[in-house]
């Protein structure tokens, strides 16, 4: 019996990540005995190598601005686990957690016994735990994230309204393969039977592989830039400003709060699932809806301003793909500040094109640092990442993050960018930093 969230997390985080042999058997066991709580709910699947968590959020805020009520799942956490698992942007209950692990824990137990060493997982668990929490807690839509890949994540058991794969490049490549196709051909894993599927702004060989796997299943893909389109229409202020088509649908001069092109073609995305999912159950997308539900999206930690003047912002940007888009945000929003950014990236990132990419922008000056990695995951050395600087004088190195932060401070001006970024774990310790102080 676990009687405290200490305890709770304990359990949670205390079980093996990954198993040798990838399934959904032992998942759909594991449903099973809770009594298959997924099979009552209505929900949004979604997957890629990017943009999951922002596309999750604006989903969110267009189903919650037309009056539903909406239960999310995403990872990582960028404060605290209960994120994870939120009602209307409200993170589950340090009590409810609690008493959720009481529910699953002796389920667990009986299939640690007969499965041996091929028990439930602790990203299983998470997703056991979120579905009887919105099966026991009604809300009208879920808006599921899946946490790797697709074709064998826990979350791959559901039959959604819509499926959606926002981005493919090349990550967790020893794990999900090492080409553009293979990682694809994960990610299409998602992909059901006359389910629509909406794809953000995919390479050909990725969209090909979406393109046949849904023809398999008897439906079809709604791609970014084939199907639906954006237009960049520039903004002064802090966010970005589009026009989007699809299908009947126009719309001019839509605003978001999130910055970066990659965040148009989320929010893009977001609309575009959004619109098939209203169609299927049957209601009406709105302007006013769409407009307030764009406008009011926030997401921690994705370029997210946390000090003003100076201007200092966080982004989880945590791999080569991702780090190429924060490269083109720099040059478009930025070219005329000196942008100083703290570089700390995981060891089994690929650090040496991250930090290579990061220098194609002239004006951006880098400090190399590290931080505690997440488990048995460590983070680069800030030897082994000015390694891959290439002897560059726009680079210095500092033992850990908060003196790689007073370096900045010491030598930015007011005029100019300072930015932390590389890794969402990374972001993570730093945004507790910065907001613990605003209390």
């Amino acid at each position: 019996m676990v009687k405290t969230y200490a305890e709770a997390l304990q359990f949670i985080h205390g079980r093996d990540r990954f198993k040798k042999k990838p399934t959904l058997v032992r998942m759909r066991q594991f449903m099973a005995r809770l009594g298959d709580p997924q099979k009552s709910l209505t929900m949004v699947h979604v997957a890629g190598t990017n943009g999951k968590g922002s596309t999750v959020a604006f989903l969110r805020d267009l189903f919650m601005a037309s009056g539903d009520t909406v239960g999310t799942f995403t990872s990582p956490f960028i404060t605290r686990f209960n994120e994870r698992i939120s009602r209307d942007g409200e993170p589950i209950s340090d009590d409810e957690l609690v008493d959720l692990v009481n529910r699953v824990a002796p389920v667990v137990a009986q299939l640690d016994e007969e499965l041996a060493e091929e028990g439930p997982t602790e990203f299983e668990i998470d997703t056991a735990l979120m579905f009887c929490y919105f099966a026991t807690h009604p809300v009208d839509v879920v808006v599921v994230e899946v946490g790797l890949g697709g074709l064998y994540d826990s979350t791959n058991i559901i039959t959604p309204l819509v499926a959606v794969i926002t981005t493919i490049g090349l990550d967790h490549m020893k794990i999900l393969g090492d080409t553009i196709p293979k990682i694809a051909t994960q990610k299409a894993g998602i992909i059901k039977q006359n389910v629509p599927v909406v794809c953000g702004r995919l390479p050909e060989d990725a969209l090909a592989v979406m393109d046949q796997t849904a023809r398999d299943k008897g439906t079809q893909v709604v791609a970014l830039g084939r199907d639906y389109a954006v237009t960049n229409e520039p903004e002064a202020q802090w966010g970005e400003r589009f026009a989007y088509d699809f299908d009947t649908e126009h719309w001019q001069r839509l605003q978001v709060g999130l910055l970066g092109q990659y965040q148009i073609d989320n929010a893009a995305t977001a609309l575009t699932a959004f619109t098939l999912a209203q169609r299927a159950r049957g209601l009406t997308v709105t302007p006013a809806d769409v407009r307030r539900g764009l406008k009011a999206t926030q997401w921690p930690g994705r370029f997210e301003r946390v000090n003003a003047q100076p201007l200092i912002a966080i982004d989880g940007a945590h791999n080569e793909p991702a780090m190429v888009e924060m490269a083109e945000l720099l040059r478009r929003h930025f070219a005329q500040h000196d942008v100083y950014i703290v570089l700390a990236i995981l060891a089994d990132k690929q650090y040496q094109q991250m930090v290579a990419t990061l220098l194609e922008v002239p004006n951006v000056h880098l400090i190399l640092t590290q931080f505690q990695g997440p488990g048995q995951r460590a983070a680069a050395t800030p030897a082994e990442l000015e390694g891959a600087a290439d002897q560059s004088d726009r680079v210095t190195m500092a033992s850990d993050w908060p003196t790689a932060l007073k370096t900045a401070l010491g030598t930015m001006s007011a005029e100019d960018l300072l930015l932390l970024t590389g890794s969402l774990y990374f972001i993570s310790e730093v945004r507790h930093y910065f907001k613990d102080d605003e209390k």
